[in-house]
């Protein structure tokens, strides 16, 4: 029989490790960002005596929220001087992520993106309880606030996203069958098959951080997209595929250059029609892709 040097402090990070996580990732959009403040969060939490602690869950999302409060302010400065459109690091992600809706919602590139409107701390407090239900006065504990401050500040950002949040009219099936023809579209480049499968409205958003070619601005409409796809496509020299994956709770596609990975697509589909397309080259959002565990629930 071997002796058990299982440290309880240790037991009780892992079990909440991916609440955590998650936590920091949707405050962050980032993933790289939101290890870091797993990191933070694990130093300060081993200093802790668990005996005084009445609820672990609460105290752990409670530094982890300050820690990512903390690092939220400062890449808020540092977004603004990003060279061209910012989207949120990719994060692969397990198909029970999926199957939970509220929190695949809350994970999808479009949604990421209405949260990035927000404060900091609507941001903290709006992920918090609308994403993971967490008390009023729990949160007001973990962002310096009032419990009556926060309820205004619930509702203010309850408000904001509701009159942003992108319209979700499409099943699983449908988001799944816009892909794969997407996918045969793109790898054929048929101009017809591809102007079939987008709405006459979508948006183009590209990331490539100054790093790698990506348009610098918004592209609306399916002509201009198609024309700016296939003119890219063109000039390569090279091989492109497009290998289906998962990413922040939805369908998306992977694309590699001769065999290297080089972005990823993701999309939102409305009535059976691409409304959306987020393409991330930028490599420094990438790295996780192919270095990490899907995240589960």
């Amino acid at each position: 029989m071997t002796e058990d040097t299982t440290d309880p402090a240790t037991d009780v990070f892992i079990t909440h490790r991916n609440l955590l996580f998650t936590v920091a990732y949707e405050m962050l959009g980032s993933a790289a960002d939101a290890e870091d403040v797993l990191q933070e969060t694990w130093l300060r939490w081993v200093r802790v005596d668990l005996g005084r602690v009445s609820d672990q869950r609460a105290y752990l999302v409670r530094i982890t929220t300050r820690q990512a409060l903390n690092r939220l302010r400062t890449l808020k400065r540092r977004r603004e001087a990003y060279v061209g459109p910012w989207l949120p690091e990719p994060l692969v992600t397990a198909p029970d992520v999926a199957e939970d809706v509220e929190l695949a919602e809350s994970m999808s590139m479009a949604m990421m993106l209405v949260l990035e409107s927000l404060s900091p701390t609507e941001r903290a407090v709006f992920v918090l309880r609308e994403v993971f239900e967490v008390g009023y006065d729990e949160i007001a504990e973990a962002v310096d606030k009032t419990p009556d401050a926060v309820r205004q500040i619930a509702h203010r950002a309850r408000k904001h996203v509701g009159a942003r949040r992108p319209r979700t009219t499409a099943s699983r099936s449908q988001a799944q069958t816009a892909l794969e023809s997407f996918r045969h579209a793109v790898e054929t480049g048929n101009p017809q098959a591809l102007l079939d499968v987008l709405a006459p409205d979508v948006v183009l958003l590209s990331d490539g951080g100054g790093l790698k070619k990506a348009a610098l601005r918004p592209i609306v409409g399916a002509e201009k997209i198609v024309r700016f796809y296939l003119g890219g496509t063109a000039k390569l020299q090279a091989t492109v595929t497009w290998e289906p994956t998962i990413v922040n709770g939805s369908p998306a596609l992977a694309a590699y250059v001769d065999g290297t990975l080089d972005g990823v697509m993701a999309l939102r589909v409305e009535n059976t029609r691409i409304a959306g397309l987020y393409f991330v080259r930028n490599p420094e959002k990438l790295t996780h892709l192919t270095s990490e565990t899907p995240l589960t629930r």
